[in-house]
């Protein structure tokens, strides 16, 4: 099955490390994968392209089947490998609904962290504001805020309060890069926990960075 399935990703990129996580917690080792370089380019190259044409990774590929959203593939692989690996949907309604609720707003966690993290990159130098700065960091504040609130409410560290999910496979490489980027632990420190809870699962440990392993994260978000 795995060998049937191709994964070309990048080091750090919460979107392809989803992918990896999910394949990993559906026993889905020994796929054909190849580590591409966004500093190089090389997520433009005519190879990805071929399997996503806006050049993006991850790009992942099921036999004919190509899902480059990260999302949907990992929504993709828990619905054809149910019986395979860990369950990554619960039974329970209320939970079920908690954790497609949690997965979609992920999305908007990642557009404010992604306004801060990649404001200098995104924007000229001639154009960019420091008022735009203050606004964006303030947006990615209230958000995070509203993260810890939520892990407030459960009863353990995963988001759909009982059971490693989904939502869990989504969100987490999300939260994890906002503490490469310096997110201060003992100011958030419900997601502090859960960061740490969740590093010591096997799937976030067999697929965690390699790039990060070995090189300083960055303290952009230390004061937010």
């Amino acid at each position: 099955m795995a060998k049937d399935m191709t994964l070309l990703w990048g080091s750090g990129s919460p979107p392809c490390w989803r992918v990896m996580i999910a394949l990993e917690e559906k026993n889905l080792q020994g796929y054909n994968q190849k580590m591409l370089s966004f500093e190089k380019g090389e997520h433009k190259s005519a190879e990805v392209m071929a399997m996503n044409p806006r050049g993006q990774l991850p790009a992942f590929k099921h036999g004919n089947n190509i899902l480059n959203e990260s999302i949907a593939a990992c929504m993709y692989l828990e619905d054809q490998f149910k019986a395979q690996g860990n369950k990554l949907t619960p039974e329970c309604p209320a939970e079920l609904a908690l954790m497609y609720q949690r997965m979609f707003e992920s999305l908007t966690l990642n557009d404010k962290m992604a306004s801060v993290i990649y404001y200098n990159y995104k924007v000229p130098e001639g154009e960019r504001h420091d008022s735009a700065i203050q606004r964006n960091r303030a947006a990615l504040k209230a958000e995070i805020q509203l993260w810890e609130g939520y892990l407030a409410k459960l009863p353990c560290c995963c988001l759909t309060g009982k059971c490693f999910s989904l939502a869990d496979v989504v969100v987490f490489p999300s939260i994890a890069y906002l503490f490469r980027f310096g997110l201060c632990g003992d100011r958030y420190p419900k997601l502090a926990a859960y960061h740490k809870c969740m590093l010591e699962r096997q799937s976030i440990k067999a697929t965690y960075p390699p790039s990060w392993k070995d090189s300083p994260g960055q303290d952009l978000l230390k004061d937010l």
